[in-house]
C-alpha cells in the first residue's frame, strides 16, 4: 500500500523483493566460436560450486569428444536425457520435465541457442528452443549455468534482455 507521498511501503517492497528473489539467476559462458572452451569453463567453474558443497546437476552437456572436458563431467549428477523421434530419427534431448521435478539450485545447460526436436509434438520438445527451456527454469526458481557463441547473440538479443532484464 502506498504512503501518502504515492512511494510503496517498506512491507510492500519486501514483498516485492521476496517474490524478485525467487527467480533463478543466469550465468552464460560466452565465446567467439565452436571449440573456444566455453563448456569446459563452464564445467569448471560447476566443479568448483560443487567443491564448495553447492548443488549442481548437469542437464545437458555436450563434450563433443573432447576428453578434457568430458572428464569435468565426473562427480556431477546427471539428470537422464529423454529420447524424441524427430523425422526418422531418435534424438536424446534435455528432459526439462525431470529437470523441474528434481529442481536443482543450479543446473547445467549447454548450448543456450539450440533448437529442440519435435516441438509440440507427442513425446518431442515442450518448446521449439532451448532457450525457453531455460527461461521456464529460471521462472521456476533454478539457477541456469548456459554457454553461447558470439554468433547466436543477435538471434538471441530480445531473449536475453527479456531474461537479464538489461
Amino acid at each position: 500500500m502506498p504512503d501518502r507521498d504515492g512511494r510503496p511501503s517498506p512491507e510492500a517492497l519486501l514483498k516485492q523483493a521476496a517474490r524478485e528473489d525467487k527467480r533463478g539467476r543466469l550465468k552464460i559462458f560466452l565465446g567467439a566460436a565452436p571449440g573456444v572452451g566455453k563448456t569446459w569453463a563452464m564445467l569448471s567453474a560447476a566443479q568448483a560450486r560443487r567443491r564448495e558443497g553447492g548443488e549442481v546437476v548437469m542437464g545437458v552437456v555436450e563434450p563433443h569428444g573432447r576428453a578434457e572436458t568430458a572428464a569435468l563431467t565426473e562427480g556431477l549428477e546427471t539428470i537422464p536425457r529423454h529420447t524424441v523421434l524427430h523425422r526418422g530419427h531418435a534424438l536424446d534431448e534435455m528432459d526439462l520435465d525431470a529437470i523441474l521435478a528434481r529442481h536443482p539450485a543450479l543446473v547445467l545447460v549447454d548450448e543456450l541457442a539450440h533448437s529442440n526436436a519435435a516441438p509440440g509434438q507427442i513425446g518431442g520438445s515442450r518448446h521449439p528452443k532451448r532457450h525457453m527451456d531455460v527461461a521456464e527454469l529460471l521462472a521456476a526458481g533454478i539457477d541456469v549455468w548456459t554457454t553461447l557463441n558470439i554468433q547466436h547473440v543477435e538471434s538471441l538479443n530480445d531473449v536475453v534482455a527479456g531474461i537479464t532484464r538489461i
